[in-house]
């Protein structure tokens, strides 16, 4: 039975007549009595202007922080930085992508160990942002969860929807003359029309999966995609289930267990694209040579590579939008066949 502690960690940052002067300072923040009297919960926001993936992060934000509170909680957002793979690519630029990373998960901690937060939600969007997330949870380890801001709404481009995997291809073919400077251009203009991460099943969308496999991200929530009216329920939704793990003590470390693991290993083969998650993802596995006496692939692998086919793709197609998530297109495939651990599911929608 879990004797449920509401200031856990918080306590000594605002109770006592001692605390005054921090009580002092964050009412110029907007806080008030009762706000003291609840949880503090950290909102980590990846916002950033630079790019599509993160853009509408501070709107999503705002429902976060309306489910916290709607469950009795004090959000308290903060934000760090983030590196668009996609823009930066092909310049030196590219190279602050991977040591963004670590500062993404270095600054997220910093800010929640010093303010003594008793539980976070870290808002994500990008290739980097999403593990630098889901590593300052498993540092941390407090009651905490990722929500992924969703993939983009696909383009329009005569007559067909096309993503940004359609501008790199048509650079190709105007390098080679096949198509002219205008249609590069309005393809150029029409194939990001709003917020969202790369419409494919790129770094992003694969480790979104991951994160909700893993359990550190609640089931179906993260995949609903970023312009699509249910995410501001998602957030919503997302606010409140952290303020239920801080309740029930469920910190990272009961979540991201060895079978968990394997169920985002299970999860990611039955898409097909296990080499794109490998070196993204913040949890160590090992997967020994099948070529090597006495030794097997894991049995997960080998169940979700052979029983979910046809591989199931994320799609972000307009007629797609209103399906079900593609985590939970997925999930059923690898349920049947035995691969996923349910237990491992501890914040769901």
């Amino acid at each position: 039975m879990n004797d449920f502690q509401p200031k856990p960690r918080s306590h000594a940052l605002t109770d006592g007549a001692h605390r005054a002067g921090a009580r002092a300072m964050l009412r110029a923040s907007g806080l008030k009595d009762e706000d003291f009297q609840k949880p503090l919960v950290g909102v980590a926001n990846t916002w950033i202007e630079i790019g599509p993936c993160n853009y509408h992060l501070r709107e999503l934000a705002q429902h976060v922080k309306e489910g916290i509170r709607a469950a009795g909680g004090t959000p308290l957002e903060f934000n760090t930085v983030s590196i668009s793979d996609g823009i930066t690519m092909g310049t030196q630029g590219m190279r602050t992508s991977l040591i963004s990373r670590e500062v993404i998960t270095d600054s997220i901690e910093l800010v929640t160990r010093g303010n003594l937060f008793d539980a976070l939600v870290v808002l994500v969007g990008c290739d980097k942002t999403i593990p630098g997330g889901v590593m300052a949870l498993a540092r941390l380890n407090i009651p905490g969860l990722v929500l992924y801001g969703g993939s983009i709404a696909p383009g329009q481009f005569e007559g067909h929807p096309v993503t940004i995997q359609d501008v790199y291809e048509a650079i190709g073919a105007h390098a080679r003359g096949g198509i002219s400077d205008s249609q590069l251009k309005s393809l150029e203009t029409a194939a990001c029309p709003g917020a969202g991460a790369c419409g494919g099943q790129f770094t992003a969308n694969t480790m979104a999966l991951v994160c909700e496999f893993l359990g550190i991200a609640p089931m179906g929530l993260s995949s609903v995609p970023a312009t699509n009216a249910a995410k501001a329920q998602a957030g919503r939704r997302a606010g409140e289930l952290v303020l239920d793990l801080l309740r029930r003590d469920i910190t990272p470390s009961k979540i991201i267990t060895k079978a968990a693991i394997e169920n985002a290993i299970a999860g990611v083969a039955a898409q097909a694209l296990p080499p794109r998650a490998v070196p993204p993802t913040p949890c160590c596995t090992c997967w020994p040579s099948p070529t090597r006496p006495g030794s097997r692939f894991p049995s997960t692998i080998l169940t979700a590579l052979v029983r979910a086919s046809p591989f199931l793709q994320i799609s972000n197609r307009e007629d797609d939008l209103l399906q079900p998530t593609s985590t939970q297109r997925v999930a059923p495939r690898s349920w049947q066949s035995a691969s996923l651990k349910l237990d491992c599911f501890a914040a769901t929608p």
